[in-house]
């Protein structure tokens, strides 16, 4: 009687002919799994750090961008597309330090709106509101004293200021714009758009 062969264990490797070769030494076996432990890290724990430290980068700034704003009322980022159309603000796609603040009573809405764009994109938007450049006035500040302290926008940077108010008939907005072209290139546009319902 011939007793079955029996498969072969983990630990011993046969040779190409059948036959046993010797098993893996302790030794061989803890750097074996030491370098698998060491690669799994690396495929892991590398990607995943960078996650987090992106991650807090990223809330951080965010985070600076609210405590700038958040003294004055204004909140970082853009409004909704309905508070920009609502309100007739067409802030330019490509544009920066993005904030705005609403306030809603029986009476009156307003939407106060701050954003740095380049000179095409203060003509495009001057154009979409219904007015243009030319129209804007040296040195006419048009948003009120009140508006500004709402906002605690302080038009004292050196400038030159210019602004503009635009009428619409009612129930459009009635938009005032206050623009400061301290940087020739890049123009810090501020909007308070008024509607009575």
């Amino acid at each position: 009687m011939t007793v079955p062969r029996q498969p072969s264990s983990p630990d011993s490797q046969d040779s190409p002919d059948g036959s046993r070769g010797p098993a893996e030494g302790h030794r061989h076996m803890i750097r074996r799994r030491w370098l698998t432990a060491t690669i799994i890290v690396l495929l892991i724990g590398v990607p995943a750090g960078y996650l987090v430290i992106s991650a807090n980068q990223s809330r951080n700034s965010g985070r600076d961008k609210e405590d700038k704003y958040s003294a004055t009322g204004l909140t970082a980022g853009w409004p909704s597309k309905v508070q920009r159309r609502l309100y007739d603000v067409p802030i330019q796609p490509y544009s920066r330090e993005v904030a705005y603040y609403e306030t809603n009573n029986w009476r009156t809405s307003r939407l106060y709106a701050q954003f740095l764009t380049s000179n095409k994109g203060l003509d495009k938007f001057l154009k979409q509101i219904g007015t243009s450049t030319p129209e804007l006035k040296k040195n006419d500040i048009t948003i009120s004293k009140r508006d500004r302290k709402v906002v605690g926008w302080e038009f004292t940077d050196p400038g030159p200021w210019l602004g503009l108010t635009h009428v619409k008939k009612d129930p459009a907005p009635t938009l005032d714009v206050v623009v400061n072209r301290a940087n020739p290139e890049h123009p810090m546009v501020y909007v308070v758009s008024t509607t009575t319902p």
